[in-house]
């Protein structure tokens, strides 16, 4: 397989942490997702119909991240992918990073974050 659907930089601010700071408000989150999936059908026939619609997965991953209460970033990575991997049969994997961009800790740093993937058996 080598198609893939690149999506890049989706920000949202949702609770996720374990500082008691990060759980009394949302902070910004950026995400990236990487789906592998053929799509030579929807390139050929230019049919949004062959494809998975990027933008159900934008509105997925931001209502996972809004509307969930995250100790870990891990735990919000993965249940992106799982989400993003049960939404059509054709996806064969899935990549989920999100970042924290405004991380509680002491040293300067831009971000602080999370990748995983997950295959379909």
């Amino acid at each position: 397989m080598s198609d893939w659907i690149e999506l890049r930089g989706l920000r949202c601010s949702a609770v996720v942490g374990v500082l008691l700071e990060e759980r009394e408000r949302p902070q910004p989150l950026e995400f990236d997702v990487d789906i592998e999936r053929d799509f030579e059908g929807a390139a050929l026939n230019d049919d949004i119909a062959e494809t998975t619609n990027y933008a159900s997965i934008l509105s997925l991953t931001t209502a996972v991240a809004t509307e969930g209460h995250f100790l870990l970033l891990e735990s919000l990575a993965y249940r992106v992918a799982r989400e993003v991997l049960a939404t059509d049969p054709e996806i064969e994997s899935v990549t989920v990073a999100v970042r924290k961009l405004r991380p509680p800790v002491p040293e300067d740093v831009a971000t602080v974050g999370v990748r995983c993937t997950l295959r379909r058996p």
